[in-house]
């Protein structure tokens, strides 16, 4: 199953060129059967722009989450603890085979959906 994402283009393009290795969310999703990310690079871009495999999920407290992942954040230090503040927990998208489309895709277009807040599940009709 695929679930798409949207993502801060600064951070979807650091996402494609390695330097992101994480992708960081409050509320992570429920379906175990996750395997896939299809990223959405939200405004300015408003693109569908690639997606990368789940290597693993990490949950822990905000300072556990950043200690593990730190080194290939692809943010500073003082934005993830801005974006984590009173959390209890944090969960951490470890990243793998990221595939960026030689072509971007439109979210109207090519998934007939709108914008998710914070992720959406795609149906079998909406893979790619």
């Amino acid at each position: 199953m695929k679930v798409l994402l949207s993502i801060k283009p600064e951070f979807a393009f650091k996402i494609f060129e390695g330097e992101k290795k994480f992708e960081f969310r409050k509320v992570i999703f429920k379906n175990p059967s996750v395997k896939t990310v299809v990223v959405y690079a939200s405004s300015p871009v408003q693109q569908v722009i690639g997606e990368f495999e789940i290597d693993d999920i990490l949950s822990s407290s905000p300072s556990e989450i950043w200690e593990l992942t730190k080194k290939y954040s692809g943010i500073s230090e003082i934005y993830f603890h801005e974006y984590f503040e009173n959390k209890l927990v944090a969960h951490a998208i470890k990243i793998k085979n990221t595939k960026k489309y030689k072509k971007p895709l439109s979210l109207k277009e090519d998934f007939n959906v709108l914008p998710p807040q914070s992720y959406m599940y795609l149906n079998s009709e909406a893979i790619i």
